[in-house]
């Protein structure tokens, strides 16, 4: 099993960080020869990244790898987060035994604590995004939410984008405003934080698609000022 899982997960590295172009074919025998393994175990990760969305299959084509999601797609997916996340800040934050305000502010701090050996800073921002989010999503309980976020399987198609802010510095101090919200039992300024990071999410990516992306290198320093800004924060929270 877990040579399988491992196949897997090296086929989508592959498609996420573009090594398998979008829109290319995927070739089921170059590809096993490529990991070492049968075509068995390529096949089964195939099927299991069609659902992701990450390939689709034609009968007579095979399997492909689909587009990166145009300025449309991005927008549609980002109005869906727009209905469930700010609404979901404010829940927990009025919720003062099962608050996930410290548990997203722990989240931070580890993220940040990582960076200084770092050694694929865009993939660590993914994944901590997305334990962000998902740390506030459990919260509620309704698994359905959840189910309806993992759905959208946002992290990876955004991974396949250049985003203006790969270093992180304007994500992980959005997401201090809205950990501190949640902590703090601010249901109205939660909402807010939330609406104010996923438009702020929205236009950074579009600026990463048109090619106005600025020198997203210059945020080392930022990154390092926000790991101090996160850690009163999560003095402040207790």
């Amino acid at each position: 099993m877990t040579g399988r899982i491992d196949v897997l997960e090296q086929i989508r590295t592959l498609i996420v960080s573009n090594a398998i172009a979008p829109g290319e074919r995927v070739n089921i025998d170059q590809l096993s020869r490529r990991l070492g393994v049968s075509q068995t175990p390529v096949r089964e990760a195939l099927q299991h990244l069609e659902g992701d969305r990450l390939v689709v299959r034609d009968k007579n084509r095979g399997y492909t790898t689909t587009a990166l999601l145009d300025e449309r797609g991005l927008a549609n997916m980002f109005e869906v987060r727009l209905l469930i996340e700010p609404w979901t800040a404010s829940t927990v934050a009025v919720d003062r035994v099962g608050n996930p305000g410290r548990r997203m502010a722990d989240e931070i701090e580890a993220y940040l604590a990582a960076q200084a050996d770092a050694q694929n800073p865009r993939a660590e921002l993914v994944a901590h995004d997305v334990r962000f989010h998902e740390i506030m999503l459990a919260a509620v309980d309704n698994p359905f939410l959840l189910d309806a976020y993992r759905s959208l399987h946002a992290h990876l198609h955004v991974f396949r984008l250049y985003p203006q802010d790969f270093d992180g510095t304007a994500t992980v101090g959005e997401h201090v405003a809205i950990a501190t919200a949640i902590a703090e039992c601010r249901p109205r300024d939660a909402a807010d934080a939330m609406r104010a990071h996923l438009g702020s999410a929205l236009e950074r990516f579009r600026s990463g698609m048109s090619g106005t992306a600025g020198a997203a290198g210059r945020g080392r320093a930022r990154v390092h000022h926000l790991g101090a800004r996160g850690r009163r924060a999560r003095r402040r929270l207790g």
